[in-house]
């Protein structure tokens, strides 16, 4: 049997019936995982998965690879930083557990930037992922290693990613896969090695909106280990539905303006265009507030990271060194060494924005602004199904395009992606069309907890009008 023709969907089929050999189909991954890490640096840590067994006996199912901040019991976990270059949880997340109860097997930890301090994966404490389409381009980040790979991998599989201000929905976004950031709360956190507590979200990286559906279905739902995790668990996959008729579309027309690729804005619109013709109404949209998204956001996130990093310190966690002098000294030799220069910036701006006389100045000014993003999207959804745009204002572009920009320019790359992880609402990233050889992609936004809304659309553009 030729597994690479396989969808996620054909192999939990046969994998039931017994028509596939698990065995062989195993040793033929992994061989072909090493391969493809060996060429473009998709993992931080690779498991040797080829025997992994139930406790009947029997071979376990679909691989999952998992971004290398989630916990998995066993098994390295760096967050892409050489402070936590040794630290092997004792524990899985909740998310793998529920992955494992349903029989799915953890392929290995996939690489990222720094605790997710990125927009291209140029962070990584390790080798940067490249991306298969054009390996001198970014996968994204700072998800990458996981997008890239199942761009890549000719092989039934899923990925696990997360993001804070756009780190599902960028790399699926450049690597022309699709990418679903759920709505804040509905996936638990727990065992999650947090960026900012606030906006972090976990969810699925796939090949197909049927992929990512099935893995949202194991790993949504209520968690006593998470206060924040709001979301019932549901069957997205059983749901989907490819009836779009009469649904209403706005199309905000900020995010087709300044610094947006026109050639982007051209694809995507072709793709609201084509949604038209099949009975999809739309209708243009204002959403004012989105220019103050941007610099709000990087309050926030930074103020809760360098809260959240300050456990990093060498005492009881991460990397240590040998105690001299004072502990601000000691302190200040650790983190200076096995921080990146992104994390530490990062860390930098948040106690600036969090000291005294500061406080109210930026970060509660913030919090306001955000405030105000959501109630924009609320007010828009008691009019419309769904909101579509681009999901990022250019192609992936070339390392040695990246290396001219400053920290500015790369924080500009999240202008369309921050607004909705501010507010906390569901997004999917869907491949509408191709510019020089690189992927296009729209982001279908959703209103809180309304993915199976998103995702039936996103299945009608997969099977009805895509090209």
């Amino acid at each position: 049997m030729n597994h690479s023709k396989l969808s996620v969907k054909e192999f939990l089929e046969k994998s039931k019936t017994g028509e596939i050999d698990l065995k062989g189909f195993f040793e033929k991954l992994y061989e072909k995982i090493q391969e493809l890490n060996r060429k473009y640096n998709f993992f931080i840590t690779i498991s040797d998965f080829r025997d992994e067994r139930t406790e009947n006996g029997k071979i376990k199912g679909l691989p999952v690879s998992v971004k290398d901040n989630i916990c998995v019991k066993g098994m390295r976990c760096t967050a892409g930083s050489r402070i936590l270059e040794t630290y092997v949880p004792v524990f899985d997340a909740t998310v793998i557990k529920r992955i494992r109860n349903e029989g799915g097997i953890i392929t290995g930890k996939t690489n990222q930037d720094e605790f997710g301090f990125g927009t291209f994966s140029t962070n990584s404490g390790f080798d940067v992922p490249k991306n298969p389409l054009d390996p001198e381009r970014t996968c994204g980040g700072s998800s990458g290693g996981a997008a890239g790979l199942t761009a890549a991998l000719n092989y039934p599989h899923i990925a696990l990613g997360q993001s804070t201000g756009g780190s599902i929905s960028c790399p699926a976004s450049f690597c022309g896969v699709v990418g679903l950031t759920p709505t804040y709360g509905l996936v638990s956190r727990y065992g999650l090695i947090d960026y900012a507590n606030s906006l972090d979200k976990i969810g699925p990286i796939g090949k197909s909106v049927e992929d990512v559906s099935i893995l949202l279905s194991v790993i949504s739902g209520k968690d006593k280990k998470d206060a924040t995790c709001a979301g019932e668990k549901k069957d997205y996959f059983a749901n989907l539905s490819s009836e779009a008729k009469g649904m209403r579309i706005g199309v905000p027309k900020e995010y087709f303006g300044e610094g947006v690729d026109e050639r982007i804005s051209e694809t995507v619109w072709n793709g609201i265009k084509k949604l038209e013709s099949i009975g999809v109404e739309y209708e243009e949209i204002e959403l004012p507030s989105t220019k103050y998204a941007l610099p709000a956001y990087y309050i926030i996130a930074t103020a809760e990271a360098s809260t959240n990093l300050a456990k990093f310190c060498g005492m009881r966690y991460g990397a240590e060194e040998k105690i001299e002098g004072s502990f601000d000294e000691y302190f200040s030799k650790v983190r200076t060494k096995y921080f990146g220069e992104e994390a530490k910036r990062r860390i930098l701006l948040g106690t600036y924005a969090r000291m005294a006389g500061y406080r109210d100045k930026y970060y509660l000014k913030a919090l306001q602004v955000r405030t105000v993003v959501i109630q924009e999207f609320k007010k828009a959804f008691k009019k419309y199904d769904a909101l579509i745009a681009p999901t990022m204002p250019v192609i992936a572009p070339k390392f040695k395009e990246i290396e001219k920009m400053n920290p500015l320019d790369v924080y500009m790359m999240d202008i369309l992606t921050v607004a909705p992880n501010l507010a906390g609402i569901p997004m999917l990233s869907v491949p509408c069309g191709k510019i020089k050889g690189m992927p296009a992609v729209m982001h279908i936004l959703g209103y809180h907890f309304d993915e199976q809304k998103i995702l039936n659309i996103g299945l009608v553009f997969e099977k009805e009008v895509k090209t």
